[in-house]
């Protein structure tokens, strides 16, 4: 009778915390999906999408993506240079490793963006392929 109470106890607890868990993660990707640079052309060729660093002037200055545009995510204009884009639009961020551009795409999710990518790695990671038209300063 106890071994049986005990089953049940365990079994539900199973249950409840495997539902909880599926809530959980669909939840915490929010569809921001990760894409490669390969991935990242064919949205770009495909889709009338928004490309959008997330680095700072200085550093969008240097070096970036053809066709990107500077959304500085560390300026106190953030909030609203954001409003600025089409919600409907998909939108491409990037970053230099993929911490900033990883945290800008929550805040574009939670502010109610539809479609959301982040560029893997960030453009340390694809400066040197061939995969991306990158225009440097020298």
């Amino acid at each position: 009778m106890i071994m049986k109470k005990v089953l049940s106890i365990c079994c539900l607890v199973l249950v409840i915390s495997l539902t909880t868990s599926c809530l959980d993660s669909k939840e915490a990707g929010a569809d921001v999906k990760l894409v490669t640079a390969e991935e990242m052309q064919s949205i770009l060729e495909m889709e009338e999408v928004q490309l959008v660093d997330v680095r700072t002037p200085k550093e969008y200055n240097q070096e970036h993506i053809v066709s990107s545009q500077n959304i500085d995510f560390m300026s106190p204009t953030f909030e609203e240079d954001i409003k600025n884009l089409d919600k409907a639009k998909p939108v491409i961020l990037y970053c230099k490793g993929g911490n900033r551009s990883a945290k800008c795409a929550k805040k574009l999710k939670d502010a109610g963006f539809e479609k959301v990518y982040d560029l893997e790695g960030g453009i340390s990671k694809w400066k040197h392929s061939d995969k991306l038209k990158i225009e440097v300063r020298s």
